[in-house]
């Protein structure tokens, strides 16, 4: 562990918990008007990856395509496909999957949740391809916003340098002809990488101290804007629109906003869209702004026990809950691989899952309610 890289890795973690925070808010929504646990939320993230793919090959980005540097244009007609692509779906999914059983037990519903999530699994094998990954030409924002907190002493550390630029080129050029993973590596990926990491570390303790600072690659700059943009805009919706205003009633009382004039179904239905959108708003940025991400039928599973965990942690049902636990959610996770122990990242949304239910049911900001049943 070292100190000085601990603010680069809690600047990670917000970033991915941003991703986090866009699908964990689909399941809190969801189940705060209907009481539901939208287990096919994570496949509904899949399908907006997949929008975005095929979007991109469709704009010329195939694998063998020679098309120049996307532009911003390029990265919108993107985010669009998948937004709308997944809000179709989600509006599909509650018509056709959750509606006729909602007068029925709570248990049919969940069972129902389980079996459409196997199903875009492994039903999408069938009809999409895999291991896949969104050509990094999309993305005009190359590069890195770096902002340094100190100045270590010059020292002429010229070959070092030279070695670690060397380790980094045969590490980056692995990860593009074997089109692995880079957080789930093979060995000889693991091999590569640790033998990077040592030339860079070597360079950098050659000049006495390594200089303090944060790197953060331009284009997840604007995947967080586009994420405050987003939640800024899901956050006027629910609290200053008519639409708003009856989401929350539903949420309340479902039965006495049915009496009250509520139209319930058409709430309940621009709920899943809500969702669905920002589902498929996360899914187009995770997979073109974490270049080399595979995506295939199984690319919303674990992302989507990550989400679900973080909504709980926060509390489920409550929308700022939701967003607070994302982002404790990737601050964690990023933690886990700063103190080495990366092999492990993906078990830390099960132990915090386990924690919560143990000592705070209710997660952060809910409460413990008696339900009568």
């Amino acid at each position: 562990m070292e100190f000085s890289t601990l603010p680069q890795q809690v600047v990670n973690g917000i970033l991915l918990g941003s991703i986090y925070a866009l699908v964990a808010l689909g399941y809190t929504m969801v189940y705060g008007v209907l009481r539901l646990i939208n287990f096919a939320h994570g496949e509904v993230f899949m399908i907006g990856a997949y929008c975005a793919l095929f979007t991109s090959w469709a704009l010329g980005y195939t694998p063998n395509n020679t098309m120049p540097g996307g532009s911003y244009f390029t990265l919108l007609i993107m985010l669009l496909a998948s937004m709308v692509g997944c809000g179709l779906l989600g509006v599909l999914i509650e018509r056709f999957a959750y509606r006729p059983l909602r007068s029925q037990p709570r248990i049919a519903s969940l069972i129902t949740a389980i079996g459409l999530s196997l199903l875009l699994q492994y039903g999408g094998q069938v009809f999409l391809p895999i291991n896949q990954n969104i050509d990094a030409r999309v993305n005009p924002l190359q590069g890195n916003f770096e902002v340094s907190f100190s100045r270590a002493a010059p020292v002429d550390n010229s070959k070092l340098q030279a070695e670690a630029a060397e380790a980094k080129k045969t590490f980056d050029e692995y990860i593009k002809t074997s089109k692995e993973d880079p957080f789930n590596l093979s060995a000889k990926g693991k091999e590569l990488r640790d033998a990077k990491f040592a030339a860079e570390r070597a360079a950098k303790q050659a000049t006495g101290a390594a200089p303090a600072g944060l790197t953060v690659p331009r284009g997840r700059l604007l995947m967080v804007v586009i994420t405050l943009v987003l939640m800024g805009a899901l956050t006027y919706v629910v609290m200053f629109t008519r639409a708003g205003r009856a989401m929350r009633a539903a949420s309340h009382d479902f039965d006495a906003a049915a009496l009250m004039g509520v139209n319930v179904d058409r709430i309940v239905t621009f709920t899943f869209l809500i969702g669905s959108v920002l589902a498929g708003a996360g899914a187009m940025m995770i997979g073109t702004f974490y270049s080399g991400t595979k995506i295939d039928t199984f690319f919303g599973l674990l992302l989507g026990v990550k989400a679900f965990v973080a909504a709980v942690l926060g509390g489920i049902g409550n929308i700022p809950g939701a967003v607070v636990g994302a982002l404790l959610m990737g601050v964690t996770e990023s933690l886990v691989i700063w103190a080495g122990y990366d092999q492990y990242k993906d078990a830390v949304a099960f132990v915090v899952l386990i924690v919560v239910l143990l000592f705070r049911p209710g997660g952060i900001f809910g409460s413990a309610k008696v339900e009568k049943v």
